[in-house]
């Protein structure tokens, strides 16, 4: 039998969507089951957005453009970062991709080399981990405490920063705790990176999902003009997950191989969803604010929950919609206590350790889900101990 590459050995997937066939296995055996495990949101695309997108398939907007993307997206994306993050980026610097994660690869891919280090968080996005271990590189995780409120810690990395350092990770809000870093920290990570010499790409996919925060980019340092990624999409803010439309902020150098990049993998994001997003991004933005009012609404009811089960403790998630309780009461590994709540509670939820060794003693609930589908999961899980 053929044998398949060193590299297609070292890449792997993610829990969230083994746990979701493991789900749907005991709901085709009749089981009731209420989902915690997968991160989308709980409401459909906009209807202006989702408009905008027909309006562009009816105009036979359905053929090839540039691979970085049309240009009045790129245009309106200028506004939204000058917006948002406080400096204007030139149109090359803007990378329009098909969803975030080809972001997180092909930008990997342009800055890593086998042997280099990448500094992540842990627990963190598994796609950090497994596209550095695809290309030969050495993971270097920076464990995220409860008792920091589960934010990356600077003093961290300047412990764990060596010469073969080429790249630090942020993401903030963060999946899976839901934390959110601070200007301050924010901008001491960036000031690292360029004492040290390294680059530093900040996945900002729940940018506008914060409750009692705003959230800090370490890109303003530079304007992504030197050693900055910025890295944010359309799936979560705008409920658009299926569309896969994501975009990247780059050195301009940087921007050039990105464009040969996505030719050869992907020739170009599909053009509707991109009409789609300049009416996401120039349309009216009141819903993403009525949004988040009903996420603390729920972020609450799960976090109150959570506490009051025997053996469960939960800090409030400062962003995201995702909450991480601490289990280690139960005496039970996450693992186990996923397992228990499937099984016997009718509740899906993910262990820490699928973001990380050191998300052993916790779980991952997605609680962009109804209220009353947080009620009965908390009912469920407390009945299932007792």
């Amino acid at each position: 039998m053929v044998e398949l590459s060193d590299g297609a050995g070292r890449i792997y997937g993610e829990a969230a969507f083994e746990v979701l066939a493991k789900a749907q296995a005991l709901e085709r055996q009749g089981r009731e089951i209420l989902h915690f495990e997968i991160g989308e949101p709980d409401i459909e695309t906009p209807d202006n957005i989702a408009q905008a997108g027909i309006r562009a398939i009816q105009k036979k907007k359905t053929h090839y453009v540039p691979s970085v993307g049309v240009l009045e997206l790129r245009q309106a994306l200028q506004d939204e970062v000058e917006r948002t993050r406080g400096y204007r980026p030139d149109v090359e610097q803007i990378v329009i991709i098909p969803g975030l994660k080809p972001g997180i690869f092909f930008g990997m891919l342009g800055i890593v080399d086998p042997g280099d280090e990448v500094i992540y968080q842990d627990p963190g996005y598994p796609a950090y981990g497994s596209i550095v271990s695809f290309i030969g590189a050495k993971g270097v995780c920076i464990p995220l405490l409860e008792e920091n409120e589960f934010r990356m810690n600077p003093a961290d990395i300047e412990e764990r920063i060596t010469e073969k350092t080429k790249l630090i990770v942020v993401n903030s809000p963060q999946n899976p705790t839901g934390s959110v870093m601070t200007r301050k920290e924010m901008d001491e990570i960036a000031e690292i990176a360029e004492e040290r010499d390294v680059w530093v790409m900040s996945d900002e996919i729940y940018s506008k999902m914060t409750y009692e925060d705003d959230h800090f980019s370490p890109t303003a340092r530079d304007g992504c003009a030197e050693r900055t990624v910025l890295l944010d999409g359309f799936s979560k803010y705008y409920a658009m997950t299926g569309w896969r439309l994501g975009y990247m902020v780059v050195p301009k150098p940087l921007a050039a191989r990105l464009q040969d990049f996505l030719v050869s993998a992907v020739s170009c994001t599909a053009t509707f969803t991109q009409w789609a997003g300049v009416e996401a991004l120039t349309g009216d933005q009141a819903f993403i604010s009525e949004m988040m009012v009903r996420y603390k609404e729920k972020r609450d009811r799960v976090v109150e929950g959570l506490n009051s089960i025997p053996g469960f403790s939960c800090l409030a998630p400062k962003g995201a919609y995702y909450a991480f309780p601490n289990i280690k009461g139960t005496g039970m590994t996450s693992q186990e206590v996923a397992d228990h709540l499937l099984n016997n509670a009718g509740v899906a939820v993910l262990p820490g350790t699928s973001f990380g060794p050191y998300g052993e003693g916790y779980l991952r609930f997605s609680y962009a889900t109804s209220l009353e589908n947080i009620d009965a999961a908390i009912e469920s899980i407390r009945r299932s101990f007792e």
